[in-house]
């Protein structure tokens, strides 16, 4: 299958290629990313795990991740993607990040509907959740401007760094799906 191109107004979402190591990089490496992603790289070298992991996720067909840039693909801004397909109960996780340079610019809010609406239409999710670090206040606010609605924390579920955090989650739910 071919991969999925979209398009907004102002940005461009397509696959990853081996020539946006460097950008992915530059985020997965900024002190004010990593707190709250999940994986952090020290090299070039290194990155090449998470392009290896959008690319995985693609072909088990429990994800799909895209490099979001600007509609003449000349600027990189981030990537957005679902990942954990739960096939049995239509749910996929939903994930985001930004280079800092392009943080309060709108692009979430401009590109989290467009993925959402694949994953509803061309996916037949019911469900699209996002798990946010509960220190992340910046995510918390977001997914709720996204209309995501929050959905409880579940305090202390996980260790990190050698410390115990606690997730808020978040969900979407595809509207056709949704009994009256």
């Amino acid at each position: 299958m071919k991969f999925p191109t979209l398009t907004t107004e102002r940005f461009l979402l397509r696959q990853f290629n081996p020539s946006d190591l460097e950008n992915v990089f530059l985020g997965l490496s900024h002190p004010d990313v990593i707190p709250y992603y999940g994986v952090s790289y020290t090299s070039l070298e290194e990155t090449k795990k998470q392009l290896a992991f959008f690319e995985e996720l693609e072909k088990n067909g429990t994800g799909i991740w895209w490099a979001v840039c600007s509609l003449d693909n000349s600027i990189f801004y981030g990537a957005g993607g679902l990942n954990s397909l739960e096939k049995e109960h239509k749910k996929q996780k939903y994930s985001f990040s930004l280079l800092p340079d392009h943080w309060g610019k709108g692009i979430m809010k401009e590109v989290m509907p467009i993925i959402c609406e694949y994953g509803f239409n061309e996916l037949d999710l019911h469900r699209i959740e996002g798990v946010v670090e509960s220190e992340n206040e910046n995510c918390k606010k977001a997914m709720t401007k996204l209309d995501f609605e929050y959905e409880g924390t579940l305090k202390e579920c996980e260790l990190k760094n050698g410390k115990f955090i606690s997730l808020a989650f978040y969900a979407k739910r595809n509207e056709k799906h949704l009994t009256k």
